[in-house]
């Protein structure tokens, strides 16, 4: 029997540690776990889970940490101590000691910022701007070979460095995009920050 390709994929390894894609996946695609990333990547030292707790659910509950209900923060505490944390600890992208309540990056907790670009429900993905781009300079490029008019009235060098110019802006605002973008960047999780 042979196996499907989509199955291999889910148990390549991705990383030196051996955690494959569809763990990365599997561990991500819970917000909670993706604040617990936010906040680690910002934190310089362990920090305690009550520290965490307090701020992931003002993330959540959208309201300053020092309005947070108690009831809030036991709520996030108890799912981050008993389900999400464990779970992130088996896939070492955390360590986490349950008897001191003190959790720390890993290696493998930065190497999973490549994996959590957000884009936002308002903004077009890059990947179909630069396909529309590319359509639309293929377009320009044939009506200027074409000698149609008006694209006629420019010279061709003209018209290529028009093309060249706008592809360098995009890139560079790409770019400026893609770093606010990363996890950790910025002071709220990047999925909060374009709601």
């Amino acid at each position: 029997m042979s196996e499907d390709p989509a199955d291999a994929d889910d148990t390549t390894a991705l990383t030196d540690g051996g955690l494959s894609k569809g763990e990365i996946f599997d561990v991500l695609r819970n917000q909670r776990r993706r604040f617990v990333l936010q906040y680690l990547k910002r934190a310089d030292e362990p920090v305690e889970l009550g520290d965490l707790a307090t701020q992931v659910a003002s993330w959540e509950y959208r309201t300053p940490c020092d309005e947070v209900s108690s009831e809030q923060r036991k709520r996030v505490y108890t799912t981050l101590q008993q389900t999400h944390l464990p779970r992130m600890a088996e896939a070492h992208i955390v360590d986490y000691d349950s008897e001191s309540g003190l959790i720390q990056p890993t290696a493998r907790t930065r190497d999973l910022s490549i994996y959590l670009e957000i884009v936002p429900g308002s903004e077009l993905p890059w990947r179909e701007y630069y396909l529309s781009l590319g359509a639309v300079s293929t377009a320009l490029c044939a009506a200027v070979w074409g000698g149609i008019y008006p694209f006629s009235l420019l010279p061709d060098v003209a018209w290529a460095t028009l093309i060249a110019l706008t592809l360098t802006v995009s890139a560079s605002v790409h770019i400026y995009y893609e770093r606010n973008m990363r996890l950790g960047d910025l002071e709220v999780p990047p999925e909060l920050d374009f709601e």
